[in-house]
């Protein structure tokens, strides 16, 4: 949703410099909200911070003086109202991020609903046209995403503002009352931790799209068939499957498989339904499970895929997401 569509809540006399602030920061909304999702890790955080940006912007755009431009003036307010945020708020990690082990499918599953789990983005959200989040997928992939949030959030600041959004060193500080020496160190501090996250260049390389359309098949085929040892075939040998809120993480393609053979509630069959969707440059899925006469949403799964197969899967159980997603409340079988 655009800050024009809810402007009525906000604009007290709908009058010339409400309207002129509109047309100007509107166009700003879908990469404030890539912004600030990169800062905090959650899709419903950043919505609520880029409505405060604009808020906060309205506001004070009576002493907006066009020293910078919108976008500059605008990214200030956001990036200050996440470290603000930031201030009470914990990490968004991922399980494979909390530094434990892989874990044995037969062990029980512990579910954590308290942690504040990374929550993935849905691509419509930060772009109209699905070409511009490919072409910036690294910055938004959940394997980078999860690394940023255990930078420092001044640094994952200087992090974005330097390499994602390209902005010289001396407009970063001045935005973030930071010594140009001071963003330069912070910079190379981050970009060096970010180094030692499991982000690799393995991780970034993608199949064809001849590719991508055939080992997808295969994936829902496998899924929607429950398929144990057409999924075996799936998975990279160093694949990783992980399910926040549950802890625990899973390695290698039979791990995998055991795990969905005897915790997945689905009996064979026709259990199983998959609706394609998109996040964080990434193929998705809605993953539905048959309830009766109908399919209802179960989880979300987000894929890596690799020309060796799919070496990353995260399923968020979050039922929030489906909505997010723009997917069906419910299938009919």
């Amino acid at each position: 949703m655009s800050f024009a569509a809810d402007a009525g809540r906000y604009l007290r006399g709908g009058g010339a410099v409400d309207t002129e602030f509109v047309l100007q920061a509107d166009p700003y909304r879908r990469e404030l909200l890539a912004h600030c999702y990169r800062m905090l890790g959650s899709v419903y955080d950043a919505e609520d911070l880029v409505q405060e940006t604009y808020v906060r912007a309205w506001r004070s755009y009576d002493r907006f003086e066009g020293r910078s431009s919108m976008r500059t003036w605008l990214h200030r307010i956001a990036t200050n109202a996440c470290l603000n945020a930031l201030e009470s708020r914990s990490r968004r990690p991922l399980p494979i991020g909390l530094g434990t082990p892989s874990s044995d499918p037969a062990d029980a599953l512990i579910e954590q609903r308290e942690v504040p789990w990374l929550e993935p983005m849905p691509d419509s959200l930060v772009s109209d046209d699905p070409a511009a989040v490919v072409t910036g997928r690294e910055s938004i992939r959940l394997a980078v995403v999860a690394a940023m949030q255990y930078l420092p959030p001044r640094q994952r600041a200087v992090l974005i503002l330097r390499d994602v959004l390209q902005w010289p060193a001396a407009e970063v500080g001045e935005m973030l009352d930071m010594t140009t020496a001071s963003v330069n160190s912070a910079l190379q501090r981050a970009r060096a931790q970010l180094q030692q996250a499991t982000v690799t260049a393995d991780e970034m390389s993608e199949p064809t799209e001849a590719e991508q359309r055939e080992l997808l098949d295969r994936f829902v085929a496998a899924f929607e068939a429950k398929d144990i040892a057409a999924l075996v075939d799936i998975f990279t040998k160093d694949a990783v499957w992980e399910m926040p809120p549950f802890t625990g993480w899973y390695a290698g393609p039979e791990d995998i498989a055991r795990l969905i053979d005897t915790r997945c509630p689905a009996q064979g069959p026709g259990d199983m339904k998959l609706v394609a969707t998109r996040a964080n440059g990434q193929f998705a899925f809605g993953l539905y499970m048959r309830d009766g006469d109908t399919y209802r949403p179960f989880n979300l799964p987000v894929l890596t895929l690799t020309p060796q197969g799919v070496s990353h899967v995260s399923s968020f159980f979050d039922l929030r997401l489906f909505a997010t997603f723009g997917l069906p409340e419910s299938i009919p079988v």
